[in-house]
């Protein structure tokens, strides 16, 4: 395959994983925009979680809230607990990798607060336990997950939601988890601010 036949592939491979997806990710989607609108009301915050792209992706989201995404508003609390450097070399160091989430979430989250726990694969230690001390300290969770849903989704709790993308490449899992995310920033936007 030449270079100019693998890019058109790229482009077909992920159109495909995006019309499957839609096919089943719309309610979901729906689910997660309503809790985490109910949770902007009720003046809570949306803490996020990832490795990697995941985290790129956390920080995408928080950054949209706290900024905006396609119209002026004002401000809406997020956290991305990706970011503080200082914090996550602190607890990776004096106590163990798989706590720098879970120890901001300990520290930070409130029961009004929603968690976006995202991993491609669903078994993200650290995300896993972020999640474990989220429904600890009463957190609601939305999570992004891909291929089986790993061990984050038996963890799932009534009121949680799970957006798992129909896929197992983990490239095309992040293309739709960006597309998930900017459609919770748009129905955020559009309840609160019609």
């Amino acid at each position: 395959m030449n270079d100019e036949n693998a890019i058109r592939q790229q482009f077909a491979d992920s159109i495909a994983t995006k019309q499957k997806a839609m096919e089943t990710l719309v309610s979901p989607i729906v689910a997660a925009g309503a809790l985490m609108t109910s949770t902007l009301r009720a003046g809570g915050k949306i803490l996020t979680c990832g490795n990697g792209g995941s985290a790129g992706d956390a920080q995408h989201f928080s950054a949209e809230l706290l900024n905006r995404f396609e119209r002026e508003r004002p401000a809406l609390p997020a956290i991305a607990l990706t970011t503080d450097s200082s914090t996550l070399t602190a607890i990776a160091n004096d106590y163990a990798y798989e706590q720098v989430f879970s120890k901001q979430v300990m520290a930070l989250g409130n029961k009004a607060d929603c968690l976006l726990a995202i991993s491609t694969s669903g078994n993200s230690p650290n995300v896993v336990e972020a999640m474990r001390a989220a429904h600890e300290k009463g957190l609601y969770i939305v999570a992004l997950t891909g291929k089986n849903g790993g061990r984050m989704a038996p963890l799932l709790k009534p009121g949680d939601i799970e957006i798992r993308v129909p896929a197992e490449r983990t490239s095309r899992i992040q293309e739709v988890h960006l597309v998930v995310i900017h459609c919770l920033c748009d129905a955020i936007d559009r309840a609160l601010y019609p």
